[in-house]
């Protein structure tokens, strides 16, 4: 489960820029695409954050959609795959959002 790595590294970020003050809230961005299971993180969270300045923060996660332009014809569109055709039959397609894996914000009591 790469969740785990990938929230240790979330909280060592947050605590770092918190610089010891208690952490009332994270916001995360995690697109559909990304391969990062966002119900994976919130249980990380909980016992990575444990001992840490993000004990009894609040998690959010807002989930990306993802969207797909075609190289060849331009049609851009929501997709809910990385690979697959487009409407005009190319595979020439271009992820443009979903792949997100950010800290949004935040908040310090």
């Amino acid at each position: 489960m790469h969740e785990l790595s990938v929230t240790r590294k979330i909280v060592s970020i947050v605590s770092e820029h918190a610089q010891g003050a208690p952490v009332k809230r994270v916001s995360l961005e995690i697109g559909k695409l990304s391969a990062v299971a966002p119900d994976a993180i919130r249980f990380c969270f909980d016992v990575c954050a444990r001992g840490t300045e993000m004990e009894k923060a609040r998690l959010e996660i807002i989930e990306i959609k993802g969207r797909r332009r075609c190289r060849d014809c331009g049609l851009e569109k929501d997709s809910d795959e990385l690979f697959g055709a487009c409407d005009c039959g190319s595979r020439n397609c271009e992820c443009i959002a979903g792949e997100e894996l950010k800290i949004k914000e935040m908040e310090l009591v």
